[in-house]
Protein backbone atom coordinates (compact mmCIF):
# COMPACT_ATOMS: atom_id res chain seq x y z
CA UNK A 1 0.00 0.00 0.00
CA UNK A 2 2.69 2.49 0.96
CA UNK A 3 4.08 1.84 -2.36
CA UNK A 4 1.16 2.35 -4.57
CA UNK A 5 0.80 5.94 -2.12
CA UNK A 6 3.66 7.22 -3.61
CA UNK A 7 2.49 6.55 -6.77
CA UNK A 8 -0.53 8.20 -6.10
CA UNK A 9 1.45 11.29 -5.13
CA UNK A 10 3.97 11.20 -8.24
CA UNK A 11 0.42 11.42 -10.16
CA UNK A 12 0.78 7.46 -11.82
CA UNK A 13 -2.87 6.54 -10.28
CA UNK A 14 -5.41 7.70 -8.07
CA UNK A 15 -6.68 7.12 -4.78
CA UNK A 16 -10.22 5.72 -6.08
CA UNK A 17 -8.15 3.14 -8.28
CA UNK A 18 -5.61 1.90 -5.73
CA UNK A 19 -8.77 1.15 -3.31
CA UNK A 20 -10.56 -0.55 -6.80
CA UNK A 21 -7.50 -2.83 -6.98
CA UNK A 22 -6.11 -3.34 -3.49
CA UNK A 23 -9.75 -3.64 -2.09
CA UNK A 24 -12.49 -4.69 -4.50
CA UNK A 25 -10.62 -6.64 -7.21
CA UNK A 26 -8.94 -9.08 -4.63
CA UNK A 27 -12.14 -9.62 -2.94
CA UNK A 28 -14.16 -10.24 -6.57
CA UNK A 29 -10.94 -12.44 -7.49
CA UNK A 30 -11.34 -14.92 -4.53
CA UNK A 31 -15.46 -14.58 -4.60
CA UNK A 32 -14.57 -13.62 -0.66
CA UNK A 33 -17.60 -13.05 1.23
CA UNK A 34 -18.83 -9.68 2.72
CA UNK A 35 -15.44 -8.12 2.18
CA UNK A 36 -13.09 -5.80 -0.08
CA UNK A 37 -15.97 -2.99 0.30
CA UNK A 38 -17.66 -0.62 2.55
CA UNK A 39 -21.79 -1.35 3.06
CA UNK A 40 -23.42 -1.89 5.62
CA UNK A 41 -23.49 -5.94 6.74
CA UNK A 42 -20.35 -6.36 5.38
CA UNK A 43 -17.04 -6.82 7.68
CA UNK A 44 -15.36 -3.59 8.40
CA UNK A 45 -12.00 -3.93 7.10
CA UNK A 46 -10.16 -0.27 6.74
CA UNK A 47 -6.90 1.36 6.65
CA UNK A 48 -6.57 4.70 7.47
CA UNK A 49 -3.55 6.67 5.95
CA UNK A 50 -2.04 10.03 6.44
CA UNK A 51 -1.15 11.01 3.22
CA UNK A 52 1.50 13.98 4.22
CA UNK A 53 3.25 11.93 6.84
CA UNK A 54 6.72 11.05 5.28
CA UNK A 55 8.72 7.77 7.03
CA UNK A 56 11.77 6.00 5.75
CA UNK A 57 11.36 2.38 6.21
CA UNK A 58 14.50 1.26 8.73
CA UNK A 59 14.49 -2.24 10.50
CA UNK A 60 13.66 -0.23 13.59
CA UNK A 61 10.15 0.48 11.81
CA UNK A 62 9.32 -3.03 10.26
CA UNK A 63 6.80 -5.39 12.12
CA UNK A 64 7.24 -8.25 9.46
CA UNK A 65 8.16 -11.02 11.52
CA UNK A 66 11.18 -11.80 9.73
CA UNK A 67 12.71 -8.43 10.73
CA UNK A 68 13.66 -7.02 7.15
CA UNK A 69 12.17 -5.72 4.08
CA UNK A 70 13.43 -5.31 0.47
CA UNK A 71 11.86 -1.47 0.81
CA UNK A 72 14.67 -0.52 3.69
CA UNK A 73 16.53 3.03 3.25
CA UNK A 74 13.55 3.55 1.16
CA UNK A 75 11.10 7.15 1.68
CA UNK A 76 7.18 6.74 1.83
CA UNK A 77 5.22 10.38 1.49
CA UNK A 78 2.46 8.10 3.15
CA UNK A 79 2.03 6.34 6.38
CA UNK A 80 -0.12 3.98 7.60
CA UNK A 81 -2.09 5.28 11.20
CA UNK A 82 -4.57 2.58 11.81
CA UNK A 83 -5.80 -1.14 10.39
CA UNK A 84 -9.40 -2.21 11.28
CA UNK A 85 -10.18 -5.47 10.87
CA UNK A 86 -13.45 -6.48 11.34
CA UNK A 87 -14.54 -3.92 13.31
CA UNK A 88 -11.66 -4.06 15.69
CA UNK A 89 -8.20 -1.69 16.00
CA UNK A 90 -5.43 -4.34 14.85
CA UNK A 91 -2.47 -1.88 14.41
CA UNK A 92 -2.53 1.75 15.63
CA UNK A 93 0.07 4.60 15.72
CA UNK A 94 3.06 1.78 15.26
CA UNK A 95 1.49 -0.79 17.42
CA UNK A 96 0.32 -4.17 16.76
CA UNK A 97 -2.54 -4.41 19.35
CA UNK A 98 -2.20 -7.80 21.53
CA UNK A 99 -5.51 -9.35 20.85
CA UNK A 100 -6.74 -10.95 17.34
CA UNK A 101 -8.97 -9.91 15.37
CA UNK A 102 -9.10 -11.78 12.36
CA UNK A 103 -11.44 -14.29 11.43
CA UNK A 104 -11.98 -17.13 8.92
CA UNK A 105 -12.73 -16.02 5.62
CA UNK A 106 -15.82 -17.08 3.77
CA UNK A 107 -16.35 -17.42 0.08
CA UNK A 108 -19.42 -17.47 -2.03
CA UNK A 109 -20.07 -20.81 -3.16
Amino acid sequence: LNLMLNHYRDGRISLERIVEKMCHAPAICFKLKERGYLREGYFADMVLVDLNKKFKVEKKNILYKCGWSPLEGRTMHSKIVSTIINGKMAYNNGKVMKRRVGERLLFEQ
